[in-house]
């Protein structure tokens, strides 16, 4: 046997013995549990029914200024719907008063001889939103321009022109998500929420309590090198966060029923190339600061506020400043998010796959290298 044989299986040893020294450790943590099996499943579950973009049960005010079986057909859109909760009023200014106190949030109001224009072909149906709210107003309007559409359909099928001039037939579909329904975009968000809520945080407080505690220095006088050390540590952190993800995965098609599209393999590749991106940053961040306060506050900061808010997991990238869209490119988890909705919606887009992949490789490298490098200057 060479000398550099017996170097590897010595040092393979002693990478085995601080991962099963560190799994221990962690098992006997109750707080390493809760975050890295217990919080994953309430954070979906919170989040995936709690936070939502769609609109339900949206209260607008009916002024039915007329009583004809026009005019009841054409707000049968609103009152039948699961977006509107209607209440129906005989004046306009007391739908106002109702639109003033938020009461309602909307107005739609028939008109005096709507049957009449109906038959004339000019009819007109007004609809009035409360617009504080930019977004939930602009839903809202389409999902009144859907109401008021579905009748118009209905009208122009039994021969009834309500307009000459209105000819197109407008077919709509969409792509990706034909539910319409947000969970499917915000739930592969989650999963980067939960991945990095592991990666990260967890990796950056367990570490910055080693080294407070000062048992991070007595390892160092063990034959164990930096890189070794590094590599035993993070690996039962690893492992918790893959089981993490799993039980993600398992979470989004039980409870929300989001079809993951594309193949389960490459999700599992990328998300432990993110992974160990996290890892990297828990471990920089925990060896440069030494303190569990001071590490929590840096990765909050550095990761989990990014990766809800500039990783398009909740506002559109390109909408943003310029700017703020060249920042984005910094943080590790814009590249995830694009990744896990692709699978999740789309299925493997290779184009998109494959740069995002190609970036959080890189990441991971730069920044694995980086801590123990930061680690050994330390103990230096």
């Amino acid at each position: 046997m060479t000398s550099s044989s017996r170097l590897g299986q010595g040092s393979f040893r002693r990478i085995m013995a601080l991962v099963r020294k560190e799994s221990w450790q962690v098992v006997r943590d109750p707080s390493s549990i809760a975050v890295g099996i217990v919080m994953p499943m309430i954070l979906l579950i919170l989040f995936g029914y709690g936070l939502s973009f769609d609109l339900k049960n949206l209260p607008v005010a009916l002024v039915m200024e007329e009583s004809s079986a026009e005019a009841s057909g054409a707000v049968s859109g609103f009152e039948l719907s699961d977006y509107f909760q209607t209440h129906q009023v005989k004046t306009m200014a007391e739908a106002e008063r109702l639109l003033m106190d938020k009461t309602v949030n909307g107005i739609v109001r028939i008109p005096t001889q709507f049957a009449r224009d109906v038959q004339a072909g000019n009819a007109e149906i007004q609809v009035l939103v409360n617009g504080s709210d930019a977004n939930t107003a602009r839903i809202a309007l389409g999902y009144a321009q859907g109401a008021v559409g579905t009748w118009v359909a209905r009208q122009a099928a039994e021969g009834k022109i309500l307009n000459a001039g209105a000819s197109v037939d407008m077919q709509m579909r969409l792509w990706f998500n034909e539910a319409n329904d947000s969970t499917y975009f915000l739930v592969p968000g989650l999963i980067v929420l939960v991945m990095t809520l592991i990666g990260a945080l967890l990796t950056a407080l367990v570490m910055a309590r080693e080294w407070e505690r000062g048992t991070f220095e007595a390892l160092f006088v063990t034959p164990a090198r930096p890189g070794e050390i590094l590599l035993g540590k993070t690996v039962p952190y690893f492992v918790l966060g893959m089981l993490g993800l799993a039980l993600s995965v398992i979470g989004s098609q039980v409870l929300f029923g989001v079809p993951l599209r594309g193949s389960l393999w490459i999700l599992i590749v990328v998300s432990m190339l993110y992974l160990l991106v996290a890892l990297g940053i828990g471990l920089l961040i925990s060896s440069v600061t030494k303190s569990q306060f001071v590490a929590s506050q840096i990765t909050l900061v550095v990761t989990f506020l990014p990766a809800m808010m500039l990783s398009g997991f909740m506002f559109d990238i390109r909408s943003m400043p310029l700017a703020i869209q060249v920042i984005t490119h910094i943080f590790p988890a814009r590249y995830f998010v694009s990744v896990l909705q692709t699978l999740f919606l789309a299925g493997d887009i290779w184009p998109v796959i494959l740069p995002n992949a190609a970036v959080l490789a890189v990441m991971a490298t730069v920044l694995m290298t980086a801590s123990v490098f930061a680690t050994r200057k330390k103990l230096g």
